[in-house]
């Protein structure tokens, strides 16, 4: 629970294979923005629909720390202020605090919802915080790490330095731009490891046997079940201090290849990770962005100027492509496959396009849908059925200042699987957004709004939640009908919507007797 998102939506389940972009993580959350919050993305809003080669980038999703984490029961927040960390439990509100590291920047939860681990930035430790019984252990990493990434099992961890991202501690001593902690939950033990230059996330096998860490110019592979873990680098490039911008790295289930896609440059790379092996694989011209299928047995790749997507088979990526040209000469740079396997959506937002086409993946057939405006943004369902467009305020080069959606914001809810849809004028500019995993429900924020609108995904009609402040994340409790809202408040303040019931609960002062608000 994590992410702000500038424009991009990686909600899609990349259940059976990893996939890492350079602008940040997959979450349940997502959030987008301007330019000041999108470090990783040549945007260029003047950009037309013929953009040439090298244009610019479809943008991918940012990390924003400090959100809250949830579990089916609990949802964490982190105080950085009092080193601590506070745990709600929904069902009844109860509030408890414990004590963890210096200045905790980022809390997640593993996925068995078991512990919450904080990244301590004040004292260079992380702390593995017991959900139900709030036990505390804690381990000393490198120094100055900013950065934290949990392995799909929880049964590791990876902190790392990124000197794009804000710091909230600096102990002091050295930095490093090539050390990365690996941390072992069960016994606690960090390895401190050295990898390429500028590590910039990490991808983890299924199997939690693997772990490869991107940087621009390689990869380091981690053997994950050796008693003593070392790096294995690969380099990508000749020279690692001048490689292109590592965008996209997608690592297949089996941990047998890895698929790079690089700034600027043409081919793909695929790497054999056993054999140390770096190949080159043709896909058309520009390509912009890759995706998985559902089933993790296709990667698809968008060639935004050459119109086309190339698919190869993960099992073999060096077989024949299958290459499918787009319904129309519209540049479309980005692709999402939706959670039911049957159809994908293309669309962009590095263009003012007012429009998208959803691909059938059963005949390779397109339906070009028109828009009221251009996309900042496209949320899925769960199951993909339903989509959340949301709009920019620019406008496209041939729309009528007349219309009521002129230099407004906007967010159209949508079928995938037919044509109904609900196109709504905002009144301010989203803030973020989540799903619920049971595919009924769509939330957002908006800036300046005290309130969340819960969207029901069978009816696409809103329902404007009222909120006793304004939100700044937003999040959903697996399994149920419930979003939280994290709110501007000095003594810290968490909603609870129930959508299903109708019913808002309100918590305000983690630490100070949690006055409990209905």
């Amino acid at each position: 629970m994590k992410t702000l998102q500038p424009l991009l939506p990686l909600l899609s389940a990349l259940a059976l294979c990893g996939c890492f972009s350079t602008a940040g993580k997959t979450s349940d959350t997502a959030w987008w923005g301007d330019s000041a919050r999108d470090a990783d993305a040549d945007t260029d809003a003047d950009s037309d629909s013929d953009a040439d080669d090298d244009g610019p980038s479809e943008e991918e999703s940012d990390y924003l720390r400090l959100a809250p984490a949830a579990t089916d029961q609990y949802v964490f927040v982190a105080n950085p202020d009092r080193d601590t960390l506070t745990r709600v439990a929904v069902s009844t509100l109860e509030v408890r605090t414990v004590g963890v590291g210096r200045i905790p920047s980022t809390v997640q939860t593993t996925s068995d919802y078991r512990i919450a681990v904080t990244l301590d930035e004040g004292d260079d430790s992380v702390s593995y915080v017991y959900a139900e019984t709030l036990d505390v252990q804690s381990v000393e990493i490198r120094d100055n790490m900013n950065q934290l990434s949990l392995a799909p099992n929880g049964e590791w961890a990876m902190a790392w330095y990124d000197p794009n991202a804000e710091s909230l501690g600096v102990s002091g001593g050295i930095t490093s731009f090539n050390e990365v902690s690996f941390v072992r939950t069960e016994p606690l033990v960090h390895y401190p490891l050295a990898v390429g230059y500028n590590p910039k996330g990490v991808r983890w096998s299924d199997d939690g046997r693997l772990a490869v860490v991107v940087s621009d110019g390689s990869l380091a592979v981690i053997d994950l079940a050796a008693d003593s873990p070392s790096a294995r680098l690969i380099p990508l490039v000749d020279d690692e201090l001048d490689a292109p911008v590592a965008e996209e790295v997608i690592l297949s289930a089996d941990g047998a290849f890895a698929f790079v896609r690089q700034r600027g440059v043409q081919d793909l790379l695929v790497v054999d990770l056993s054999n140390e092996v770096v190949d080159a694989l043709v896909v058309g011209t520009d390509p912009t962005d890759m995706d998985l299928s559902v089933d993790g047995e296709r990667l698809s790749v968008v060639s935004r100027s050459a119109r086309q997507v190339w698919t190869f088979d993960m099992a073999n990526p060096y077989a024949d492509p299958t290459v499918v040209d787009f319904p129309s000469d519209l540049a479309y740079g980005s692709l999402a496959f939706t959670g039911d396997g049957l159809r994908a959506l293309l669309y962009t937002n590095a263009s003012l396009i007012s429009s998208l086409a959803i691909w059938d993946l059963g005949d390779d057939s397109f339906s070009e849908r028109a828009l009221v405006k251009p996309v900042a943004s496209v949320g899925l369902s769960p199951e993909g059925d339903t989509a959340l467009i949301f709009h920019s305020k620019d406008n496209a080069d041939d729309a009528n200042s007349d219309d009521p959606f002129y230099d407004e914001w906007a967010i159209t809810l949508m079928e995938t699987d037919g044509i109904g849809e609900n196109r709504l004028l905002l009144p301010s500019e989203p803030a973020g957004y989540t799903v619920s995993d049971n595919n009924r429900w769509g939330f957002f924020i908006m800036e300046g709004q005290s309130a969340i609108e819960a969207c029901s995904f069978s009816t696409l009609i809103p329902e404007l939640v009222k909120l006793p402040s304004e939100p700044v994340f937003v999040g959903t409790l697996p399994g149920t009908d419930v979003a939280w809202a994290s709110e501007q408040h000095d003594l810290g303040r968490l909603s609870f919507y129930d959508a299903a019931a109708g019913t808002l609960d309100t918590i305000t002062g983690f630490e100070l007797n949690s006055e409990i608000e209905h």
